[in-house]
């Protein structure tokens, strides 16, 4: 069991006992033994539909774009659900949120330094940090969101540095500069990576010549391993950890390729190529039973790459044309892979693929655009990344039908809605720019 979960158990522990104790005046105070059982009953049944849950990093907790939590609204109400609070000046930037430890997390770009925000649950401004030089080329801004684990932040700016910093005092606890260090190749659009926390260790990838990847040691930045004879640059996507077997291993798109590493030791164990060679592969790959699912824009398609027992080799179990994920993520219910293709950038169609055979289940218009896809509760969350419409589709093979939707503001900006949305206790939120929204998504 992980840190976290032990810490939500305990919580939820904590909570049963303490909601008994105050309705009964302590357990003597019950009449006997039958009606304190009936009570615990009760309050078990009451609170364990409550299934709050952080979102501590990039597309929640296991970085798949789901959320466990159940209770929330199946439609809702005209001009959307209930907004509870929202604050601006957060800057440049496209970083999604974190939410952890009763903490909410993003960063922006004021005056060409990146600067880390915390507020708390009702979106009052806890601390701001200013941590350094943040992209200010090609769409300057924030990219990456941050990571929380066990009491810490781990960031990476879009210039490849890496921090590390108290997640309740915002003190630092320290920095690698991981693009110069490792000296990492030119990227167009900046570095755009979410830190991935593996065991001790802090996952970045410089894209550096015979270096792509390195890890970190969590506490103290020190170099564990690199990832000798990978030589690909950066490509803007935030990797993921998967079990295959007895094995531990990191996935992640480059420039060019599809990798599988040891997560122990940074061993390359295999090596797929991917379509393209726009060298931009944002998209997260999707794992399940064996299986890796990867994708990319541009027109390149996306690939379903089989594991053998082990994890150390791969075989192409098919190719698909159709959904070309540019950067709005994917994800994977019931047996079917959601989310919107490129097709006419900056127009898109959103699409069902079956995860089994890659057989387009179905490509739908809704708004004519693309963009970002998470999903909660038998529900895609869907954000239109032109227009700000958040649409609320069920998730299912039968079509791409939305009950409700609603609309984010622009505020005079450019629509380049891009950051993903996260959702926690019941909690819709949404970065827009220098903007966050935060919305009331519970059933009563």
């Amino acid at each position: 069991m992980d840190v976290t979960l032990k810490k939500h158990v305990k919580l939820r522990s904590t909570v049963y006992k303490s909601y008994v104790i105050r309705l009964y005046g302590g357990f003597p105070a019950v009449a006997n033994v039958k009606s304190t059982i009936m009570a615990v009953l009760v309050v078990l049944l009451v609170v364990s539909t409550i299934q709050a849950s952080d979102w501590p990093q990039f597309r929640g907790p296991n970085r798949d774009g789901k959320s466990t939590e159940t209770g929330l609204l199946k439609k809702w109400p005209e001009g959307g659900p209930k907004l509870l609070w929202s604050v601006d000046g957060l800057g440049e930037g496209y970083s999604s949120i974190a939410v952890a430890g009763g903490l909410v997390y993003t960063t922006g770009m004021i005056e060409k330094e990146g600067v880390l925000f915390a507020y708390d649950l009702d979106g009052k401004l806890k601390w701001k940090k200013t941590y350094g030089p943040e992209w200010r080329a090609s769409t300057p801004g924030t990219r990456a969101a941050p990571t929380v684990e066990d009491g810490r932040l781990y960031l990476i700016s879009g210039e490849g540095a890496v921090f590390c910093f108290d997640a309740k005092t915002s003190e630092r606890i320290w920095t690698v500069d991981a693009k110069e260090k490792f000296e990492g190749q030119k990227t167009s659009w900046g570095i755009s990576e979410s830190a991935l926390i593996v065991g001790d260790n802090v996952i970045c990838t410089p894209g550096g010549k015979d270096i792509a990847m390195v890890a970190l040691n969590k506490l103290n930045g020190q170099t564990v391993w690199t990832s000798k004879g990978l030589s690909e640059e950066s490509s803007y996507c935030s990797p993921i950890l998967i079990e295959r077997g007895s094995r531990k291993l990191i996935v992640n798109m480059l420039a060019e390729s599809v990798v599988g590493l040891d997560a122990g030791t940074g061993e390359v164990l295999w090596k797929e190529k991917e379509f393209g060679v726009k060298a931009i592969n944002p998209v997260s790959p999707v794992y399940y039973d064996g299986c890796v699912y990867s994708t990319s824009g541009y027109d390149d398609g996306g690939m379903m790459l089989q594991l053998s027992p082990d994890g150390a080799k791969v075989t192409r179990k098919w190719d698909d044309k159709t959904l070309d994920i540019h950067h709005g993520g994917a994800v994977l219910v019931d047996g079917y892979i959601y989310g919107a293709n490129w097709k006419e950038n900056p127009k898109g169609d959103w699409v069902c693929l079956d995860w089994n055979t890659g057989k387009v289940i179905y490509e739908t218009k809704w708004n004519g655009n693309k963009g970002q896809i998470i999903y909660a509760d038998g529900m895609l969350y869907c954000y239109d990344e032109n227009t700000g419409d958040v649409a609320l589709v069920p998730a299912t093979s039968t079509g791409f039908k939305p009950v409700s939707s609603f609309n984010i503001p622009s505020g005079g900006k450019k629509n380049k809605h891009w950051a993903h949305p996260a959702i926690s206790d019941g909690r819709l939120y949404i970065r827009y720019v220098d903007t966050l929204r935060v919305y009331d998504i519970k059933r009563e």
